[in-house]
């Protein structure tokens, strides 16, 4: 399959790419968004960032871890059915890999105050890499100069945050308005 760029698609790139972005997914699905965005978007043009806006949304809503279903999705789309397997498979085996040698000497780094200073300072990355992609996320919405969505973002944020809503029914609150809106073409 060959792409809108000069980087062509090859199962090999998708699956050296996906197990490296998995690699360094510390931190939860979330931290996946801003690799996944500079390396598919930014630097192959594979997808642009409303293809992985949809597929993230997507994943979110699905059950299961994810990143996995994230992978998965771009595989497929890039390469059928042996794209989602190559996604897939380059994402689970860094952590069972990782998961296999914790296991293994567990008791050897189990108290140890390095690791524990290497895993605090893993989750000061996570936390600014989820904090660059919700701030890019919202300049890109004020630019549009679109009104709601806006609303509904800070709306959702406020909802979370202050009232501590729930946030699986603010998903689904913000997927029903989304839905009416697009199919109404009150917004686009």
């Amino acid at each position: 399959m060959e792409t809108n760029t000069n980087i062509k698609f090859s199962y090999w790139l998708l699956f050296k790419s996906t197990f490296i972005v998995s690699m360094f997914t510390v931190g939860g699905g979330y931290v996946i968004i801003p690799l996944l965005k500079a390396k598919f978007v930014d630097e192959y043009h594979w997808i642009d960032d409303q293809q992985t806006l949809d597929m993230i949304a997507i994943a979110q809503s699905t059950p299961g871890i994810m990143a996995v279903n994230t992978s998965i999705m771009l595989g497929y789309k890039m390469g059928g059915f042996l794209g989602a397997l190559c996604g897939m498979f380059a994402t689970v085996l860094p952590p069972l890999i990782i998961i296999t040698a914790v296991a293994t000497f567990y008791d050897l780094i189990a108290n140890n105050e390095y690791v524990k200073l290497v895993l605090k300072g893993m989750q000061c990355g996570a936390t600014a890499l989820l904090l660059n992609v919700a701030i890019d996320l919202l300049s890109k919405q004020f630019a549009k100069k679109l009104l709601l969505p806006t609303i509904i973002i800070i709306g959702t944020f406020i909802a979370n945050l202050f009232f501590n809503a729930n946030i699986i029914l603010l998903v689904v609150i913000d997927g029903i308005i989304g839905f009416f809106l697009m199919r109404n073409k009150i917004y686009a």
